[in-house]
This record gives C-alpha cells, sequence and structure tokens, in this order.
C-alpha cells in the first residue's frame, strides 16, 4: 500500500482538487502538499515520501530542478510530473532529471489516480499524447545519402516525417512547430534538392 505521496503545485484551485480526489480514491496515509520547489526540497530532503507529483513551472526552483536535486538525495523517490508543457526539450529534461512518469494536466482525474499507482507498482505511466512524440523523437534514422545530409537537421526531420506518410498537421504535432513553419521547411528542401513533389525529395534523399 502507498504510505506517502507529495504533490507540488503552485495552483491552489488544482493542488487542492488533486490532493482531494487521492483522499477520496486512494488508500494513501500520508499526503504532504507543497506550493513552491524550495518548500518541497527542504522538506523532501528530510523527510522523503515514496511518490512526489512535481508541477514543472513553480514559483523560484522549477519542478525539474526539484527532482534533480531530490533524486540525488533520494534515489529511490519516485517521481511523476504533471504539467501543462508537451515539448521535447521539457519532456526529455524531466526525463534525464528523474522523472518516472510524465503526465498531462488534461488527464482526467480517474486517469491520474490510475497512473500513480501504476507508478507505485513499478510501472512508468506517460500521456499517450507524450508517448506518441518519444516515439517520434526517436524514430530519426541514419541516412548516409549526400543529399540527405547537405540538408539541416530540422530539415532531415521534415522529411523522415513526410517518409513515414505523415501529414504537414501530424508533423507539426509530431514535431512541436506550427503547420507553417513546416510549410517553410518543405519549400526550402524542395528548393535546395531542386525537386518539386514530396516523392521527387524522398527518391533523392534515398528515403523510399
Amino acid at each position: 500500500m502507498l504510505k506517502s505521496i507529495a504533490v507540488i503545485e503552485d495552483d491552489d484551485q488544482i493542488r487542492n482538487s488533486l490532493v482531494e480526489q487521492m483522499r477520496l480514491n486512494m488508500n494513501v496515509d500520508n499526503i504532504t502538499e507543497f506550493s513552491n520547489g524550495e518548500e518541497a526540497i527542504k522538506e523532501l530532503s528530510a523527510n522523503p515520501v515514496e511518490i512526489a507529483m512535481f508541477d514543472i513551472q513553480l514559483p523560484g526552483i522549477d519542478g525539474i530542478e526539484c527532482i534533480r536535486k531530490l533524486k540525488f538525495i533520494h534515489p529511490r523517490m519516485q517521481f511523476m510530473v504533471l504539467t501543462v508543457y508537451d515539448n521535447a526539450d521539457t519532456i526529455f529534461k524531466a526525463l534525464r532529471a528523474g522523472a518516472n512518469s510524465y503526465i498531462l494536466k488534461s488527464t482526467p482525474p480517474e486517469r491520474i489516480i490510475e497512473a500513480i499507482n501504476e507508478l507505485y507498482n513499478g510501472g512508468s505511466p506517460i500521456s499517450s499524447e507524450i508517448a506518441r512524440k518519444v516515439i517520434a523523437a526517436f524514430q530519426l534514422k541514419e541516412n548516409g545519402n549526400e543529399f540527405f545530409q547537405h540538408l539541416s537537421k530540422r530539415e532531415q526531420e521534415m522529411l523522415e516525417q513526410l517518409s513515414h506518410g505523415f501529414r504537414y498537421k501530424e508533423i507539426a504535432d509530431n514535431l512541436f512547430v506550427s503547420t507553417e513553419t513546416v510549410r517553410t521547411h518543405i519549400r526550402n528542401i524542395y528548393e535546395k534538392l531542386q525537386v518539386n513533389s514530396r516523392i521527387e525529395a524522398l527518391k533523392k534523399t534515398g528515403l523510399i
């Protein structure tokens, strides 16, 4: 049985709602609340909990830095990120800092409770939207074609996405940019490669 959990969230309404859901739907002995990272680090360094749930955007020290510091002090403590941020840089910074779970705040309350239990039982729950972006980030493959290597890293990513059959809107979602940014990169790619279509670009760079 989960004995202790800490909720670190500066928005009083969100924090109170999370704690209420936990008390109603979980069998947990102790729930500790913090509204900023400094207090959380001070208290949890001396009195660790089994699971610490961190927002990322906190006054003072952000959630990722808190996780990094506490993970060093208490390697066995498990950390869940509950945030609105779904960009790749933030996701990977949190995971590298020691986060075991990454959940978006748009997740229904019952699923958040399930994720906490899953984490306690040895899983590493992440929101499905986050999972897709993590997978997309690892799907770029090596390509030795000279035309491909002539492109910028971002342009290579765009072509890789095109080769998987993604449309502009899907590419924008996967690479965390606007659809117009995707269009601009694709136009630049066509110009560099001196081609006029997706098929020609993929053939010339060896992606099909």
